[in-house]
């Protein structure tokens, strides 16, 4: 199991792009939380937890995002497990 945040950058606020990552993160039975960034337009922090293989394909499909977004960087902290969430949800 791992532990991931994630900053996306681009156009990536007003496009749909928080819902998107939720509805991914469900069905790939994934944990955690995607919110836009309190200091960036063009910034969605994500924090999520799952399998390794299950975090990749979640990844894959964050970078090409909704129709409207355009991914323009993600940058990506591995942490310690902690089992933080029992969800996924979009924190506002």
């Amino acid at each position: 199991m791992q532990y991931l945040k994630i900053k996306v950058n681009g156009r990536v606020q007003g496009v749909g792009f928080r819902y998107f990552v939720y509805n991914v993160a469900n069905r790939l039975g994934l944990t955690g939380f995607v919110q836009n960034s309190r200091t960036s337009y063009d910034e969605v922090l994500i924090e999520v937890e799952g399998e390794e293989e299950t975090l990749n394909e979640f990844i894959k499909q964050v970078k090409i995002g909704p129709p409207l977004s355009k991914v323009t960087n993600i940058n990506i902290e591995k942490l310690e497990y902690k089992n933080l969430y029992s969800e996924f949800f979009i924190k506002h």
